[in-house]
């Protein structure tokens, strides 16, 4: 692996490209100036990728060449794998991982493979006890991401972890764990102290995730106010965390498993592109790599020079 290179994957569920209707986009009414000035105006409803001096936007295929919607499992398994999941299995699939998208997942993943390297990745999303409890009776499935860290042997994340800045909640401040999981000790963030936070946990791991789900349940439910709402939290997060980003070393990668959140005309997925955000060492050279969901993983190991895995 390349020294002093890391990788962090900012993932948000359900994002897509959508288009210029402030009936249909919470996009176009959202104040998000973090990125505006990183994009330029209008970067949510393009279809061409966008360059600017520190980072790149390439417009990403999430259909994979399959007919019907784009679902969870499947994009999020081939977004760590550099496969076509659907294809393999013969379907879109979500939102958790029935035993064929399982079955690839533990063939190897980007946690397998850079643990297999002797580097250090972590999923830096916590988890609270309720969740382990039901995953252990066996009520609750894991989905893709955390499947692909256990798999790897990594622990996931809990309480104990966010309490002591190691994990960043998918809801960034705190607050959720606090009102609705009962955590009264858990330190509260502002949305650009989380963003911070991310940048300095994913400093400490050669590859690092981040899984945020709540942008597609803010697809799936609400208003397109609320909606608008949701996408600014999301901007002040990545005002912080692109305040403190290492451009030197650090490549900072912002992409989605399939759009829902773009068209809140409707409460499914779509199938337009999904954003591929990159910022950091050549950024522009890795993003004229990036087509579909498989190239972020085929990118991935480009930049920290790891092997491509030979799969049975």
């Amino acid at each position: 692996m390349q020294n002093g290179r890391y990788v962090h994957i900012f993932f948000l569920d359900g994002v897509g490209l959508g288009g210029d209707d402030p009936d249909v986009n919470p996009f176009v009414s959202a104040n998000l100036p973090h990125l505006t000035e990183l994009l330029g105006a209008g970067w949510f409803a393009t279809r061409d990728p966008i360059r600017t001096e520190r980072a790149s936007l390439v417009p990403t295929d999430a259909n994979l060449e399959m007919p019907k919607k784009p679902q969870s499992a499947t994009g999020q398994a081939t977004i760590l794998t550099g496969r076509n999941v659907a294809q393999l299995v013969g379907e879109h699939y979500g939102p958790k991982p029935n035993p064929a998208v399982q079955a690839v997942i533990a063939q190897g993943t980007l946690f397998q493979e850079v643990v297999g390297a002797g580097g250090q990745a972590a999923l830096i999303t916590p988890y609270p006890q309720g969740y382990f409890d039901a995953v252990a009776r066996g009520k609750r499935l894991l989905s893709a991401v955390p499947l692909a860290a256990t798999q790897a042997g990594l622990p996931l994340m809990n309480a104990d972890d966010l309490r002591n800045g190691r994990a960043v909640s998918p809801g960034f401040t705190g607050q959720g764990w606090r009102e609705h999981l009962g955590y009264t000790d858990i330190p509260l963030l502002t949305l650009e102290e989380a963003g911070r936070q991310i940048s300095e946990v994913a400093r400490r791991y050669q590859f690092s995730f981040f899984e945020h789900w709540p942008s597609d349940r803010a697809g799936h439910r609400g208003t397109l106010s609320e909606a608008a709402a949701h996408l600014e939290l999301i901007d002040g997060v990545l005002g912080g965390l692109l305040d403190a980003w290492d451009d030197e070393n650090g490549l900072l990668i912002l992409t989605s498993d399939h759009g829902n959140i773009e068209e809140k005309d409707q409460r499914q997925h779509t199938r337009n592109p999904v954003p591929t955000l990159l910022v950091g060492p050549e950024h522009a050279h890795l993003a004229a790599e990036i087509h579909d969901l498989r190239d972020i993983a085929k990118m991935t190991r480009t930049f920290l020079g790891l092997p491509t895995p030979v799969f049975v």
